[in-house]
Parts: structure tokens; sequence; C-alpha cells
């Protein structure tokens, strides 16, 4: 039997996050977060999708794509552990895997059957940067797929850690009100690596075409600036 089993790249997706920085660390952190998968023309078949009406949630089996040509490590250094301590790549989710794969459980938001690209998945919840190829989709069955005790790890067990977002009045309003909360959802969770942590530094992130310019002291994140791409 041959190792080598190609993988087809059957949609894409489209998020507000041109680059991987802000990119909430894991799915459904952030369920204001909008994004939609768009499929390839030879995968446009609505009957794929019959009977996906009937699931809240999906996993989106996806590539690392901008990992998926550096290889992998055997041991890796988890933000969550700043940066400094090593983690075999198997016990984290590091996207320097053997095969660059992630995995992503969404909320489906609707499905839209007609549009000049065919079928389309709205989702929320999601951690992927834009234009990020899909693998595969299947459905979330909450009878199996979830488990309330698990042990987590070293990974953080609690929705702690959330910073104070405080943004000058007016600078929000350059936002499309239904960006907004989702940005400030992403900003309280702290965007910068977990190593990072100087007080005047200025840090720039890509969403929604504009860039954020924030610093962060503290427990409190003060955006300074929200610039038009």
């Amino acid at each position: 039997m041959s190792e080598n089993i190609p993988l087809r790249i059957i949609a894409h997706i489209h998020s507000d996050f041109p680059t991987k920085f802000g990119i909430p660390r894991q799915s459904g952190l952030i369920h204001e977060l909008k994004a939609a998968v768009v499929f390839e023309p030879e995968y446009r078949n609505p009957d794929a999708l019959r009977g996906l009406e009937g699931y809240t949630h999906i996993w989106l089996i996806w590539q690392f794509s901008e990992t998926a040509r550096q290889g992998w490590s055997p041991t890796v250094r988890p933000p969550r552990l700043g940066g400094n301590t090593r983690m075999g790549v198997f016990a984290s989710r590091s996207p320097f895997r053997p095969n660059p794969v992630g995995l992503s459980s969404v909320r489906l938001e609707r499905i839209e059957l007609q549009s000049p690209f065919g079928p389309i998945l709205h989702v929320a919840g999601a951690d992927l940067m834009d234009n990020t190829p899909i693998y595969d989709i299947k459905p979330y069955l909450p009878y199996v797929d979830s488990h309330p005790d698990a042990a987590g790890g070293f990974a953080l067990q609690s929705r702690e850690g959330f910073l104070q977002v405080n943004v000058p009045s007016g600078l929000l309003e350059r936002i499309p009100p239904d960006r907004r909360d989702a940005l400030l959802a992403v900003l309280a969770q702290d965007p910068r690596p977990a190593y990072q942590n100087t007080p005047d530094r200025v840090y720039g992130m890509e969403y929604a075409g504009f860039e954020i310019r924030f610093t962060v002291s503290g427990h409190t994140l003060t955006v300074c600036e929200i610039i038009a791409e």
C-alpha cells in the first residue's frame, strides 16, 4: 500500500485575518467572528451538502498553508508556556507537524446554496487565516465529540486572562458595525505572543481591511490607531 495519499483542496475559507497575527488561538473562542467557506469549482455540487442543514456545528480539516514547506519538529515551544518550555509536537496544536493539517470546530450559521460561487457555508468561531485551504468538512456530533470531563494538559482550562480594552472615542466608529464586537473580543483575548510583554511597544494587527495598532500595559489594552488599508 502506498504511504502517499494525495489530499484534494475542496474549498478555501474567507475570514477577516489576512495574516496569522491576532487570529484566536483556538476555534470557538470568539463566536462573533464570521467567515465563509467557498468551494472549489469541482466541488460546487449542492448534493454534497444534503442533510448538513440539520447540524449546528461542523469540523473543518484544513492545511497549515503558511508552514506547509517548513518541515516539522519533534518538540515545540507552546506560546501558552511563555515560548521557553519545549513540549512534544503531538501534545500540542503547533503548525509544525509531519503533516501540516489543522482541525477546527465551528458553528454553521447558514448554508447559501445559490451564489455566483456555488454553495457557501457561513460559519462562526473559526481560527483560520483568510484563504486557508480546506481539505474536508464533517458534521460535529455532540454525543461523541464532546467530552466535558476531559483533561486539558498544559493548556488553559478556563476563559481567563481577558484584557480590558480601551478604544478612544471615535476610533471604533471607523470599523463597520458588524465587525466591531468581534474586534473587541479578539483584542480582549490578548493577541500578543505570550512571551511578549513590553508596555511601550506598539503592536499592529490586520483585521477586516484595517490595521489596528495598540499597546498593552498590565491588564489594559489601548487602541492607538485604526488605519484603513
